[in-house]
């Protein structure tokens, strides 16, 4: 039987990072009960203050849900989470909705839909951007592959996490936009961190010069929203720099399969991996100026 939505549909969340943490707890807020699951149960105490269910399991969290959304890490948690032993697919419901909002591979998102779909399981791919900032104040931007009659059921609850919510297609079309998303923000990062290199270089005020470029051609989210930090020196993060290289890599590996050279993303992914071998993986992605300022001989 199909779900439909209201206030007493059973929802289920599995993975309360950075994102997950906001993204469940504003659905939460609008009324809707959940039943949670992560890997460390401390990360999840503030949302069961505020009545979240825990489960030991996401096996548990799946056997009580009617929609169950996972946000996780890399494509081998996906993996885990959908199809280990204690997973979402050992006991998900005929009818049931899954909707995965984790950056992964193109290829597992389809190879969820095949495997749910058998058992009369819808299925959505729907990964995000936005960082912490767009999780805490709804403002993401949601790219949908997947099942399209279940994305309209869920859409309710996309539009409390999002403002820019896309269907693309078929299953793995959310996953396929996600890499053009992360491709986009390499470039403009570097742009970014250089320009402030420069900028302190020629003695400028960087805020200064920062509230000028803004308003012009170059205005962007990470101009708005991480070049600040940059100056700030917070490098705390909104998106780990290791979750991101994972990002692209996915999207050089899929590159590579079409034939596809990207020169550009080669070589930000390789200034990442530089800011990782400083033992920076779990910083924000703004911590790419680390590693430019110390190829410029700059000093943090």
């Amino acid at each position: 039987m199909a779900v439909s939505l209201s206030k007493k549909t059973k929802i289920g969340f599995i993975g309360i990072g950075v994102m997950g943490v906001s993204m469940c707890g504003r659905m939460m807020a609008e009324g809707y009960s959940m039943t949670i699951y992560n890997r460390t149960k401390s990360k999840a105490k503030s949302l069961i203050k505020k009545g979240a269910t825990w489960a030991n399991s996401p096996a548990e969290v799946a056997a009580v849900s009617d929609i169950i959304f996972t946000i996780v890490g890399y494509p081998q948690d996906v993996e885990e989470v959908y199809f280990g032993k204690k997973g979402i697919l050992s006991t998900a419901k005929s009818g049931s909705i899954l909707i995965d909002m984790t950056t992964t591979k193109p290829s597992l998102a389809q190879k969820i839909y095949k495997a749910a779909k058998a058992n009369k399981i819808s299925t959505i791919d729907a990964p995000v951007s936005g960082g912490d900032v767009g999780a805490k104040t709804g403002a993401l931007s949601i790219m949908v592959g997947g099942d399209k009659k279940a994305v309209k059921t869920i859409m309710p609850l996309f539009e409390i996490m999002g403002k820019n919510i896309i269907y693309e297609g078929k299953a793995g079309a959310g996953q396929h936009t996600k890499m053009c998303n992360q491709i986009t923000i390499a470039g403009t990062m570097i742009g970014v961190c250089e320009s402030l290199l420069y900028a302190h270089k020629a003695g400028l005020d960087l805020d200064v010069m920062l509230q000028a470029i803004s308003g012009g051609a170059a205005s962007c989210w990470t101009l708005h929203n991480l070049a600040p930090r940059i100056v700030q020196r917070n490098f705390d993060p909104g998106f780990y720099v290791e979750h991101f290289i994972k990002d692209m890599e996915i999207a050089l590996d899929e590159a590579r399969l079409m034939d596809l050279s990207l020169p550009g993303l080669a070589l930000v992914h390789q200034l990442y991996k530089g800011v990782q071998a400083q033992g920076n993986g779990r910083l924000g992605t703004q911590a790419l100026t680390l590693a430019l300022e110390q190829l410029s001989g700059i000093k943090s």
